[in-house]
Parts: C-alpha cells; structure tokens; sequence
C-alpha cells in the first residue's frame, strides 16, 4: 500500500509565495502616511477572521480607530507605559527610551484588537486552558500580518499600554479586554531583518535551540 501523502497541495509558487512572505514579515515601527484602500483593509480584515478558533469562539473584536484625538489619546497611554517599561528596565533604560517603539501617529490605520466580552461561556477547549482565547486571536492578528505584508503595507504590533487605561478610552464593556494595538500602512522599505535585531537591542535563537524530541531536555537550558 502506498504510504498517503499530501492532500490538494498548492502549487510550486504559491507555496513558495506563502514561505517567502512569512520569512519577510516584520514588526514594523516607522510608516510613510498616505491610506490602506477601503478594500484592501477589508482583505486584511476578513484574513484575520479567517484565523483558526478554539471552540469556533471567534474571540477577536477589531476597534478602527477613525478619530484624530482618539488617536492622540491612545499614543499618550503609550508614552506613559513606555516610561514606566523603560524605568523598570534599570541600566538598559537609556537604551530602551532611544528605540522607537510605536508609528501610531505616522500609520495610515490604527486598529485596537480585544477579546470579546463572554468569553466565559466558551467551555470547548478552555477548560483547563483558559488562555486558548488568547490564542486565537494571537491567530487573527498573525493572518492580518502576512496579508498586510502580502499587499505591500507594514504592521506593528503596539503591547505597551495599560489594558484597562484603554478598554476604559474605548468604551470596552465589562470583560472584554484590548491586546493589541495595531499600526498599519504604507512604508518606504521593509527592515532586511527584525528592528530589534538591527538596532542590537536582542539576538535571534536558532531553532534547533527551540525544538526538543520527546522530553524537555536534561538537564533544562536554562534559556
């Protein structure tokens, strides 16, 4: 018999294209302006709603942020938290306040992803692991990013603020909780490799750092 194999497998350059596009995703800081089209952002929205979901709970909720001010507000939280990470840093804190942490006012488009309120009720697949909510929309953002690379634009993935601070900005009712804000748009070139390699801040892991067989090695890492 013959051993089975892949199933309705794509063809030679598409799967290149979704190997190259992984491999050329990056978490962008510095945008360039001008807008995302109506209709590409709709793309990019119903790719990250395409995202794999544990239960089929479909947790993510999307906040377009339209409002100048709005804006304005959320990049204050953002500078407060990124004094607050910086001072809890200690002697990499000089080092850390010189790095550019945010484009929320240079991107074309501002997103706020949240978990939904009700979360609760999902038990499929959360019972002992609550956080797979969490998960999926990790997934959804994940989508959104290599569509967004795919189409030309860059993303940034924005976590220093204080959730609540936020949810409370946004009118988030009880429960629901903001992770990510998300900067989007135009660039003028994409980084050859992740910022925080280029600028010496951290070094990449090889994978075979990553990948054990079987069993946690003996003895632990450590790292």
């Amino acid at each position: 018999m013959t051993a089975p194999g892949p199933c309705d497998r794509f063809p030679p350059a598409d799967r290149d294209a979704v190997y190259r596009v992984i491999e050329k995703r990056r978490d962008i800081r510095h945008f360039a302006g001008g807008v995302v089209p109506d209709d590409v952002l709709g793309r990019l929205l119903a790719a990250a709603h395409h995202a794999p979901s544990v239960g089929l709970m479909q947790p993510w909720r999307f906040v377009r942020i339209a409002d100048a001010q709005v804006r304005a507000s959320i990049r204050d939280l953002v500078e407060d938290e990124r004094i607050r990470t910086a001072d809890a840093l200690g002697e990499r804190s000089d080092d850390f306040m010189a790095l550019k942490v945010e484009g929320i006012s240079e991107a074309a488009e501002v997103l706020v992803v949240a978990l939904g309120d009700h979360r609760e009720r999902h038990v499929f697949g959360r019972r002992t692991m609550p956080q797979m909510d969490l998960a999926s929309v990790s997934c959804a953002i994940q989508n959104l990013w290599l569509a967004a690379r795919a189409e030309g634009y860059g993303m940034g993935w924005v976590s220093l603020f204080d959730p609540a601070a936020l949810g409370d900005l946004l009118g988030f009712p009880e429960g629901a909780e903001p992770v990510a804000i998300l900067c989007l748009g135009p660039v003028e070139e994409f980084y050859e490799r992740p910022m925080l390699v280029e600028t010496g801040w951290a070094t990449e892991r090889p994978l075979d750092d990553l990948l054990f067989t079987d069993r946690w090695p003996t003895p632990p890492t450590g790292r």
